[in-house]
This record gives C-alpha cells, structure tokens and sequence, in this order.
C-alpha cells in the first residue's frame, strides 16, 4: 500500500488476461509473485488495443501508476492483492507459443513431460519458491560455518579412481591416451589432505557423482555439504552440526528440533527397527524371539536359530482384522529382501488363528504374550533368516504397517544421531572383510585390539545424521596414523603394492605429520525435499535427471562423434540386445 500513486516499472510473463468490458485486465507474473495491471480505453485508447493482442506467457515490460483497488475487489491470497497497476506504457518483449502443459501449481503432468519443458515447469510458483528457499538455504550455510573459522575449499572435479563404494563416473584424458579421470564420489582424500595442510577447518558446497542405481533420493550427480576439522572428537562436530541443522530448518522450515539430539547405537537402531535409519516418530519396535524359540518344536524356527539366525517379530495391533489377502501382501514385501517366508498368528478372544500354532508349547506361548505385549485383536508376524534378511525384512514391514495404520504423526519431525557403526562388514562373495562406511573411518579405540582377532567385533567412530527415517548426512573420525592406516588397508585384503596404488599419496602425506580430524557431509538435496515436502530430490534440483540416469531436456547422455573418439583413443562396443523369450 505504500507505493500507491507511485509511476513504477514492471516486467514478467503474462499469467492471463481478462476482458471486462471496456477494461482489460492482465496478471503479470515473475519471481516475486503476480501484479495485476489494467489497460483503461479512457487514459489510452492505442495501449489499450493492443493490449487485446497480448496471450499467456508473452513476455513484456509495462510503467504506469500504482492505485488501490476498488472496494471489494481486493485479493486477500496475494501479496499485491490491495493494489494494481494502471498501464502507460507497455512493450512486447518477446511472444510464446502455448505451452505443452499448464503452468500452475494445480495441474497433474507427467513428470517426463515436465522434465522435458523443464525450463517451463520452473516457472510454477512452487518451484520456483523451492529453489528460492535451497539458495537461502545454502547462503545459512556458507555464511554459519565462515562465522565460525571455517574457509571455502575447492577441490578438484578430475580425480583419480578409487573404486571402494559405488562405481565411479570415468573421464578418458586425450593427453594421456588409455588412462582416465574420476568425478568424485566425494571429496574425501582431498578434504584430509587440506586437514594435513593445516587449513584446521573446510567447507565445500560440492557436487559429488556416483554410477548407481536411482531412487526417489537420488540422483547421479548430487551435492553436499561437506565439512572437515582438525583438533576435534565426534562430540565437536555433533555441536557445530545440530547447531547449523537446527538453524537450518528452523529459519528455512520453521521447524524446531530439539537439541540435544539424540543418539543411538548402530545395534540398537538394528535390534529395535530393523534399520541403520530408524524413523523414531512412531514406537512400534521389533520383538526378538530367538530365545523363546531357540528349542522349539516349530522345526523352521529352532534351525535357524541353531545356524545363528535370529526370530524376530512385530505385533501389529488391531492387525487380527486383516484379510488372508492382505496378511500375503505384507509377505510379499518381506519376500522382496531376501525373506523365504512370513509367519503370522491372529490373536483373537477364542483362540490363535494361525498354521503354525499347534507347533508351540504353552510355555512358548506364555513368553510370547509377555516379550510381545499381546492382546487380543493383535496380529503378530515373524522372520526366521540371518541377521540382514531378518532385519531388512521386519524394518521394511515396519515402516509399511505405519502407513497402513497411520502410526506417523503429521507435522512431526524427529532427529537422531546413529552411532558406533560396525567398522567392517564380511563379503561372502569375496570371502573378505569389506568397510562399511570408507577405509579411512577411525576404529573405537577400546576396539583396535580386535583388528586381528576378530575384525567383525570393531565398531567404527562413524555417525549418520536421521530425519523422519531418512539419512540426511553421514561422517566420522579420520585416521590420521599412517600405520594404523595401513593395519586397515591389511585388513580389507589390500596388499601393500594395491594401497600404494590407490592411496600413496595419502599415506605418505600423513607421515609429514597428520593432525587428528573428522568430518561429514550433509545431503542438501535430501534436506531440501524435506524442508520442501517434496517427494522427490528431483524437485528441489533446476535441471535433475529422470530415475535412468538421462536428461530429457539435453538429451544426455548421447552418441559422440567418431574424431572424439578418436582423439581419445577409445573404441565403443555397443552390447547387443537381449533376445526376447
């Protein structure tokens, strides 16, 4: 209200036009919002002709006088809603076609369609404000960690391959025909060699790539925020992050989570969810059974649990309604990790309703009812599998019985450190010990001592940041020591020639004297979807690619001309296609 009977200048896109008569009234849109604009035949008659021409999405440029709107004619929705503009001067800057698809917040495109015109589909308000609030988002980083001692650090884009996590994205190099670049996965030997350097404290808003299969939270090229310090414990980086999180979603979100965050061992978050990423907004936990059933007549149950497999359970209240349909269909979702099958029983008033019933002992029974709360209208469902399979399974069920029952409270967000993560997971298929986060992650040290005696017994100084079930950062403490560095290397099966190959650089840089340092990277695309409500990282991010890895806009990635690749030295072999059966 306060520019009214102020001549300004505008320009944007054409929302709409309406005709009214003698009046011709225009939405005009940009970034900010939309300004409603009148041509009056009285003031201009010219101006006002043309203005009959104007169509959606022509872009032009208008001055004129600011007036109230007259009563009752207000618009309470929009921040320009008191005011509009009585057009002077007006300019077509530039005309449109009609869009494939229309362009406001309401309308149900298919989301190739939307990536395809995705110069188009950022015009919507609401991404547009999703990618408004990722810069503010980015901008509280940059300027939280610089009011802290932290310095911005570049690192390098083409790297050297070190393939220990997800398959890299290769680079030829002309220069030296044969050999390749890596993206980086992340900038993690970099940041410990700035550490080593004594630049004491990085940050990097950085894009990281990795060759993986694609989810709703991924992508193959993604960025994070990724954060180094040196003379620190995990107990300084779990400070200067809750503050900076905390910071984050509440003056981007408006959301307050409760500081001190809470922790969680990696074995308990297993053990009671089924998950390294628990969702802690809803109680439902998962029973362990092994010890009511390690005798048990039922023969499937008391096999595995004499080859060191585990019964666990969960008991889904009020669950003894559900059809015989509906119990198979949660089965089915076990089966899709690993799970030969899903035992169940119905507790009703009369009796249990289950195949499986007449194998237990009313002992068994007895415990069952006390380890699993069981009342009468519960259904209890169990897994008999190793410890991935069992807690795969029950962790996956877990969530898709909250959906179903509406176990998650709306509006409710939950944060929680995950820690003290095995240091090293066994390969069957390789028959060696393989790390579970990267091989640079610091044992305990109460658990150095069991590097060679029994390696899958050390836990690791690693951390995972969870939100709402979701990971939204992951860190640890570095090793710093070049012979502990090297025990690790030993370990996982590298001989001294492999480690000097992949790490050389790094191993010797820390016999120059390497000071203790830790780290994390936190996924802003991650964080963005949920400050956003977003379903997908792909709408937090301008330009992402689709679930296969492509860019419909561009195109990419495509077919090369055959001087490039000859100036690489490099000749395709095109798979030839799968016979059909």
């Amino acid at each position: 209200m306060s520019d009214v009977g102020k001549k300004v200048s505008l320009a944007g896109w054409v929302e709409n036009r309406r005709d009214h008569g003698g009046l011709i009234f225009v939405d005009l849109r940009d970034r900010e919002g939309l300004t409603q604009i009148v041509f009056d035949p009285a003031f201009d008659e010219k101006t006002h002709e043309l203005a009959q021409h104007l169509r959606g999405e022509w872009v032009m440029s208008i001055s004129g006088l600011v007036n109230r709107r007259p009563e009752g004619m207000t618009n309470g929705k929009l921040a320009t809603g008191a005011v509009e503009v009585r057009v002077e001067q007006f300019q077509v800057l530039a005309q449109s076609k009609t869009p494939p698809f229309p362009l406001d917040d309401y309308a149900t495109v298919h989301e190739d369609l939307r990536l395809r015109y995705r110069y188009l589909d950022l015009r919507r308000p609401r991404l547009q404000e999703n990618l408004k609030k990722r810069h503010q988002t980015t901008m509280l980083m940059r300027n939280f960690l610089s009011d802290r001692g932290f310095y911005e650090i570049e690192t390098p884009m083409l790297t050297k391959s070190t393939p220990e996590g997800a398959r890299d994205y290769l680079v030829p190099s002309r220069v030296h025909p044969g050999k390749f670049f890596a993206l980086p996965q992340s900038p993690q030997l970099f940041k410990q060699l700035l550490m080593v350097s004594g630049m004491e404290r990085y940050f990097q808003i950085v894009k990281c790539f990795r060759d993986e299969d694609l989810r709703a939270d991924r992508q193959p090229e993604f960025t994070q925020l990724d954060v180094e310090m040196s003379f620190v414990d995990r107990e300084d980086i779990f400070q200067i992050v809750e503050d900076l999180v905390a910071d984050i979603f509440k003056d981007i979100g408006n959301i307050n989570l409760k500081k001190p965050f809470r922790r969680m061992a990696w074995k308990e978050a297993m053990d009671s969810y089924g998950s390294d990423k628990p969702d802690i907004r809803f109680e439902q936990k998962i029973i362990d059974c092994s010890d009511i059933f390690a005798k048990s007549g039922f023969k499937v149950f008391a096999e595995t649990i004499s080859r060191k497999g585990f019964v666990k359970a969960l008991n889904i209240k009020g669950g003894a309604r559900y059809s015989r349909k509906e119990i198979d269909d949660l089965g089915k979702i076990a089966s899709q990790y690993g799970a030969k099958g899903m035992a169940w029983i119905k507790i009703l008033e009369q009796e249990w309703q289950s195949p499986i019933v007449k194998f237990f002992s009313d002992a068994e029974k007895n415990a069952l009812i006390e380890s699993a709360d069981l009342k009468s209208g519960d259904l209890i469902s169990f897994i008999a599998d190793d410890f991935h399979v069992t807690h795969a399974a029950l962790g996956s069920l877990r969530l898709d019985i909250a959906r179903i029952e509406k176990l998650i409270p709306e509006n409710h967000h939950e944060i929680l450190w995950v820690t003290d993560f095995p240091l090293f997971d066994f390969d069957a298929k390789e028959n060696r010990y393989v790390a579970c986060h990267h091989p640079f992650t610091h044992p305990l040290d109460e658990d150095i001592q069991f590097l060679e005696s029994d390696p899958g017994k050390v836990r690791a100084k690693a951390y995972d940041l969870v939100l709402d079930g979701q990971e939204i950062g992951g860190g640890s403490i570095r090793i710093h020591a070049q012979d502990l560095q090297q025990k690790i290397f030993d370990r996982l099966g590298l001989t001294r020639e492999e480690a000097h190959e992949k790490f050389g650089f790094l191993l010797e840089a820390f016999t120059f004297g390497a000071p203790p340092h830790g780290g994390i990277a936190l996924g802003l695309d991650r964080i963005m979807m949920i400050l956003t409500q977003s379903q997908s990282i792909r709408e937090v991010i301008a330009f992402p690619k689709t679930q296969k890895a492509s860019c419909l806009l561009t195109e990419a990635p495509s077919a090369v001309s055959s001087r490039q690749l000859e100036d690489l030295s490099i000749r395709v072999k095109i798979p030839e296609p799968t016979a059909k059966p």
